[in-house]
């Protein structure tokens, strides 16, 4: 192999190298951000089934508190009924017996209206009690759902994060490799563009936007020379299955 093939193979092994740890660098770093949300999310889906179930619980707590409050009213109106009975029995006159007569058929009919009314405020605390059962499922679901959460999310970030140490020194080793001139443009357009900086040329199409690239940019990729997607303004290089430099034989030394 030639000195400039040699030179040529290493600007792009480098630079495959380089972006497939930036790549692994983003996935993890996106894992570590996604933990706290995920667990965010679990506790406030937890908090929101507590809502509901604290809601339906006030709805029967109001349907009971009605039900009571009119067995009360039931209770006042019957001793109401058998005080007018008493004074029935000791009327003095037709008229304040026909009129207390009268009195007691008014409030036992109310009292009849109210029976079917308390009869029908139980039949409504029967009636929620599926709606209660169904809301506390789902709060334990959530619970769990959220505990585990918690348990995976800190049981996977002591591993996310020493491979994210590992990667970091693994891709500052890797840019000492880059030559001088490279690593100036190398260092800006990461600067800018983070993890996206880079991307490869594949049957001459940039990988990163799949726009073309012409015959002659390939051909500088090939050579070595920092290269730039005139379209994304990614820096290019070969992938090493179109690297052609890396299969020339050594007598060309």
């Amino acid at each position: 192999m030639s000195q400039a093939s040699k030179s040529q193979s290493v600007q792009a092994g480098v630079l495959r190298t380089l972006h497939r740890i930036h790549r692994q660098l983003a996935d993890l770093r996106e894992r570590r951000a996604r933990g706290p949300r995920q667990i965010r999310n679990a506790d406030a889906h937890v908090a929101h089934q507590e809502q509901i179930l604290a809601a339906v619980q006030g709805e029967e707590k109001a349907m009971r508190v009605d039900a009571d409050k009119k067995q009360l009213d039931l209770k006042a109106a019957e001793a109401r009924v058998v005080e007018l009975q008493r004074k029935l029995n000791t009327a003095s006159s037709n008229k304040e017996y026909q009129t207390l007569k009268e009195q007691i058929a008014a409030v036992e009919m109310a009292n009849s209206v109210l029976a079917d009314e308390i009869l029908e405020a139980f039949e409504r605390v029967d009636a929620i009690q599926p709606r209660i059962a169904e809301a506390a499922d789902a709060l334990q679901k959530a619970r769990d759902k959220a505990a585990k959460t918690h348990t995976d999310v800190e049981r996977e970030m002591p591993l996310i994060e020493g491979d994210i140490t590992r990667l970091e020194a693994e891709l500052k080793e890797a840019e000492v490799a880059l030559p001088a001139d490279s690593k100036e443009l190398y260092d800006r357009v990461v600067r800018q563009r983070g993890e996206d900086a880079l991307a490869a040329v594949e049957g001459q199409n940039c990988l990163g936007c799949y726009t073309s690239v012409p015959l002659n940019v390939c051909n500088q990729i090939m050579l070595g020379y920092p290269v730039f997607c005139k379209t994304c303004g990614r820096l290019l290089y070969i992938p090493e299955s179109e690297d052609r430099s890396g299969g020339d034989s050594d007598d060309d030394e």
